[in-house]
């Protein structure tokens, strides 16, 4: 749906260049919730922007839904755009119109007839559930409501992508959870194609079907979530399930066991005790449910000879368990 091709986009002069992006290359599938990670500066808002080209990438492709928008003219472009909806952390609502209006305002703009953008604005409030405060300005909203205008306006003209630049930044953690929950329904039941930035591990494990990791304005790792749970020294699953820094107990080893879907109720403990014979001291866990499975990680401290030790890890990677030496005399 998405194929962001070999794009780089740079700013500033010749002699104080910054290079935001850097060749990046994405693939979005369609219908997919697709999370872009990173910290402040990893050049998130660039790319994100660069996909409905309100930043123009110096070099590479941007095509949506089959459409080569970095080849089109400017009528052709204003088109292609009206099927790209866009939501932004700090809303962006005009003050002087109504929810009602606002969400009308992106129908207005390509021509749409009275009727029809009051019948498709009340469809989509009634949508976002704010029906009752489509008189109401956006003074007097909070920002969870603002937040959901923001939603309703980007739907307003059917569009087949949704992008979202850090769209629940701003907001406290209950409202957050809501507006995730809203999007996963857009995503389902409109079929909508969802590209999101965020800093917040806790966004992608809870709506994405796929991450990449940006940093220094490079894709450093991407794929989907549930194989990246099962890639051995993946920097996005090891950010789903931190665990904290590695403190190893004197004579141990210290492991990382990574599981998911039906792996999730195998009694790994239990079969290092039982049948091997170790000790085992349990130093962490986190578990989640990701893409509707659960999954996780467990940190564990195994005592004993090393021989002994790896026979046990070689039985549970016979098993499919991801099992990562993250403590000890060979980590």
């Amino acid at each position: 749906m998405i194929a962001i091709t070999d794009v780089t986009k740079t700013f500033g002069r010749a002699d104080r260049r910054v290079t935001a992006l850097d060749n990046v290359s994405l693939a979005v599938e369609r219908g997919e919730i697709f999370g872009v990670a990173g910290q402040s500066g990893a050049g998130k808002s660039t790319l994100i922007r660069t996909v409905n080209l309100l930043e123009r990438p110096d070099s590479g492709s941007i095509e949506v839904d089959g459409r080569v928008l970095t080849s089109l003219g400017a009528a052709e472009l204003r088109s292609a755009r009206r099927g790209i909806g866009m939501i932004f952390q700090h809303f962006n609502l005009l003050t002087s119109r109504t929810v009602q209006g606002n969400v009308e305002l992106a129908l207005e703009i390509v021509g749409v007839d009275v009727r029809e953008r009051r019948r498709r604005a009340a469809e989509i409030l009634d949508l976002v559930g704010l029906s009752s405060k489509a008189c109401v300005y956006p003074g007097q909203l909070s920002g969870g409501q603002k937040q959901r205008v923001g939603i309703a306006r980007a739907l307003a003209a059917k569009p087949s992508v949704l992008l979202s630049d850090e769209a629940t930044s701003a907001l406290d953690p209950e409202t957050t959870r809501s507006i995730l929950a809203l999007l996963k329904t857009i995503n389902s039941e409109l079929g909508l194609t969802v590209l999101l930035i965020t800093h917040e591990m806790d966004v992608v494990k809870t709506i994405c079907d796929s991450a990449a990791l940006l940093e220094g304005g490079r894709v450093t790792e991407t794929g989907n979530l549930v194989d990246l749970i099962r890639t051995p020294g993946s920097r996005l699953a090891r950010d789903l399930f931190p665990l904290g820094e590695v403190h190893t107990p004197a004579g141990h080893t210290v492991v990382d066991i990574t599981f998911s879907g039906g792996l999730a109720d195998r009694p790994v403990i239990a079969q290092l005790a039982r049948v091997h014979g170790l000790d085992v001291s349990i130093l962490g866990a986190a578990v989640e449910t990701i893409g509707g499975n659960q999954a996780g990680r467990t940190r564990l401290a195994l005592p004993g000879a090393r021989d002994d030790i790896d026979r046990a890890l070689a039985d549970l990677r016979g098993q499919g368990l991801l099992v990562e030496v993250v403590g000890g005399a060979d980590a």
